[in-house]
């Protein structure tokens, strides 16, 4: 007979017994061991915990009393989220975890949410919550977070609430039956980013890397996609970074929807990855609904993208703060950086075909780039559009010598 696959269930009975137990008599009907994880602040709910609250504050350096003592909900949730996460990766070390699966309002779900981040992805994650149909980003981050909206509040147990959390136990059961950990394809790995409307230039890229017997890994940079590429680089063997969109830096100095945060891009620089950036899509700045947007950026171009989203043309300051913020990123660089840049447009909306389109912009930001990169750093200046077959190419080049460089040095 097959050994059961384990499961973490990460909860706080002291709010939520009726519902964890019933959650975990699903788990356990659909053939998985349950290992509960009681994350209680208010009080201690003897039995049944694998790991109890005691032992999470121990492992956060304290007491359950001196928690208790502190009488501020967020200082206390933030020492028991310390201590779980390290009491569930001993555990998981004993026994091996096929999955993780919480249940919660906005407290449950910002606790399970950061136990389950600092797993690897891959590993199944489900997080029924309240959260669900909102901000998903502070609970997700850069991890493969499965949430699942309980409609009702993840309080007591429903017709409603029984359904959703069935539902979200047969969810993790099917993964963690069929879960095997994330084995390397032995390929050298490639990360890029881009959007829609850089494709063509990723695409050729990509086509012509995976064709040299590169695994290529192209991540979607709308605020999380660029972090999310940072973390893979971190966490794994990456052999070379092409970072073809460069639109969440603009928009993190310009406090736009697709901020990247203060870390963008400082993960390949600082592991010594080789690098080859391209301003790709730093032609707009991405905000809300276009009225806001009109408000916010007076006098700009705007292009709708849909009811909540607007692409505001970004402009000569813009682009001089963005090259003087890449410049002071890349003087910390520990590997080898290039710094490509298309003379005729960053992106299909900067093209004679697009809404955003000014030809006068780009030179600005080549010359700015130039004029502040550090010594030893070329920026190679082509007088094509990102999006032409010959400005791809050039990036390919760049990419085969990097590539041959480092394979040399091996």
């Amino acid at each position: 007979m097959d050994e059961k696959r384990k499961v973490l269930l990460i909860a706080t009975l002291d709010s939520k017994e009726i519902e964890t137990a019933f959650l975990r008599e699903r788990l356990e009907e659909n053939g998985l061991e349950v290992y509960l994880l009681d994350a209680s602040i208010r009080r201690t709910i003897e039995g049944g915990a694998h790991i109890t609250p005691d032992q999470i504050a121990s492992a956060a350096g304290t007491t359950m009393p001196e928690i208790r003592a502190l009488n501020h909900e967020g200082k206390c949730m933030a020492i028991m989220i310390q201590g779980a996460i390290k009491r569930a990766h001993e555990l998981d070390e004993q026994v091996g975890f096929s999955g993780l699966i919480a249940a919660g309002g906005s407290g449950g779900s910002t606790l399970g949410a950061a136990v389950m981040r600092s797993f690897p992805f891959g590993l199944p994650k489900v997080l029924i919550s309240t959260m669900a149909s909102g901000m998903t980003k502070p609970f997700v981050g850069t991890r493969d977070i499965m949430m699942l909206n309980s409609i009702c509040d993840v309080a007591g147990l429903n017709t409603v609430t029984r359904r959703i959390f069935e539902n979200g136990a047969l969810a993790l059961a099917g993964m963690a039956k069929a879960y095997e950990p994330v084995q390397s394809s032995g390929k050298p790995v490639v990360t890029m980013t881009t959007l829609s409307v850089s494709d063509p230039c990723a695409n050729r890229i990509r086509a012509a890397l995976e064709q040299d017997g590169a695994e290529v890994m192209v991540f979607h940079s709308q605020g999380t996609g660029g972090p999310a590429m940072d973390q893979t680089i971190r966490e794994q063997d990456v052999s070379l970074v092409v970072d073809l969109s460069l639109i969440e830096v603009g928009d993190y100095l310009a406090q736009g929807l697709y901020d990247g945060g203060p870390d963008r891009c400082k993960a390949a620089l600082e592991k010594g990855v080789p690098t080859i950036f391209v301003p790709g899509n730093i032609d707009f700045l991405v905000d809300g609904p276009v009225e806001g947007a009109r408000l916010r950026f007076p006098g700009r171009m705007y292009h709708i993208h849909n009811a909540s989203v607007t692409a505001v043309r970004a402009d000569a300051d813009d682009f001089k703060r963005l090259a003087e913020h890449m410049a002071g990123l890349i003087k910390e660089a520990k590997g080898p950086v290039a710094f490509y840049v298309p003379l005729l447009g960053f992106s299909e909306h900067d093209s004679p075909r697009g809404h955003l389109h000014d030809p006068s912009l780009p030179p600005v930001f080549a010359e700015h780039l130039q004029k502040v990169m550090p010594e030893g750093v070329p920026v190679v200046v082509l007088p094509y559009h990102i999006n032409d077959p010959q400005f791809a190419d050039a990036i390919i080049e760049q990419a085969r010598a990097f590539q041959g460089a480092a394979a040399a040095v091996r």
